[in-house]
């Protein structure tokens, strides 16, 4: 199986740092409610009856997107830099995690079958792996990532 060292990637959301916050920006529509949208995915758009309300909806929004990404097979958009004042949206740790796996199959050509055979399982199980709906044990995506040499990090901060 190729592993990690024989291609290297270029993908922002894979290397040194996973990105796992996406810049969102909300605009006023013509009926008195906000719509909240992401410029690095613009397929993730929802709308709110008011900011707080919009952002509620804004992650779900982005996991739809994302999860969009994955089903039609293209890469995961990198997710820029938030400009100062500008709100982000966090993705949940394993949804961020998921779509490590993804990319780092996408760049590193890896088929489900040869990430299955490193983790010693069948390919519906990679295809669990690789499901945002699917709730998968915190060992297996590590393993995983272990299997595309990467490694899961974790950064506690106080919350803003």
């Amino acid at each position: 199986m190729q592993t990690a060292g024989h291609r290297p990637t270029g993908h922002p959301l894979i290397g040194g740092n996973m990105l796992q916050s996406y810049p969102v920006t909300f605009t006023p529509d013509i009926n008195d409610t906000i719509i909240a949208e992401f410029p690095d995915v613009p397929e993730a758009m929802t709308v709110g009856s008011d900011e707080k309300n919009a952002i509620q909806w804004a992650q779900d929004a982005l996991i739809v997107a994302l999860t969009g990404y994955i089903e039609d097979r293209r890469d995961i958009p990198p997710p820029s830099k938030a400009q100062k004042g500008q709100k982000s949206v966090n993705l949940p740790p394993q949804i961020a995690m998921k779509l490590a796996i993804y990319q780092s199959m996408r760049d590193q050509e890896i088929t489900q079958a040869a990430l299955g055979e490193c983790l010693h399982v069948d390919g519906r199980q990679v295809r669990r792996i690789l499901d945002l709906d699917h709730n998968t044990t915190l060992s297996q995506l590590t393993s995983a990532l272990k299997c595309l040499g990467k490694e899961l990090v974790v950064d506690i901060r106080d919350a803003a």
